[in-house]
């Protein structure tokens, strides 16, 4: 035997009188939500893509060989990390100078290509960035990976710490 289930809605005295004002009404505020949402994507997107164009300009920079305009992505203080095959060493100007007695010329430096695995917002000023090097050269190809820690300071992206390897 089929039973027959009543729906009881409660309808608003309003939405009676004036279903149009509450359409509209749900209208603005999805448009308001969503207006919101983009906001915070597009500040997402554009800091983003401030990591990504510090990127592509040391690269392009590091191609042209010029390691001065290289290290422009990196924060020139004595706190800047940098830890690699030699170990740990703190310093922009240190690692700079590890960067000429590792690649003394063109030759050694190669052409450098970067690919980039993750780029991860890890808070309003804070980036991780994980990626893979790569350095074509007549002397003989070398690559491996690498993990960034960029910051914004003084409202601009640097890099803070860098583990290559």
């Amino acid at each position: 035997m089929l039973s027959k289930r009543v729906l009881c809605v409660i309808v608003p005295y309003q939405l009676i009188l004036y279903p149009k004002f509450f359409i509209m009404q749900r209208f603005l505020i999805i448009v308001f939500i969503l207006c919101l949402s983009t906001q915070v994507v597009n500040a997402q997107s554009k800091d983003e893509l401030s990591i990504r164009t510090i990127l592509a300009t040391q690269t392009s920079e590091w191609n042209k060989g010029n390691l001065e305009s290289f290290m422009k992505g990196y924060w020139e203080s004595d706190s800047l990390t940098f830890i690699g095959k030699s170990g740990i060493t703190y310093g922009w100007k240190k690692t700079l100078d590890n960067y000429k007695k590792g690649y003394p010329d063109t030759a050694a430096m190669g052409k450098l290509n970067f690919e980039l695995v993750t780029v991860k917002r890890l808070s309003k000023d804070y980036f991780f960035v994980v990626g893979k090097w790569h350095l074509t050269r007549s002397i003989g190809n070398i690559g491996g990976a690498y993990t960034l820690l960029f910051r914004k300071i003084k409202n601009q992206w640097v890099i803070v710490t860098d583990h290559s390897s």
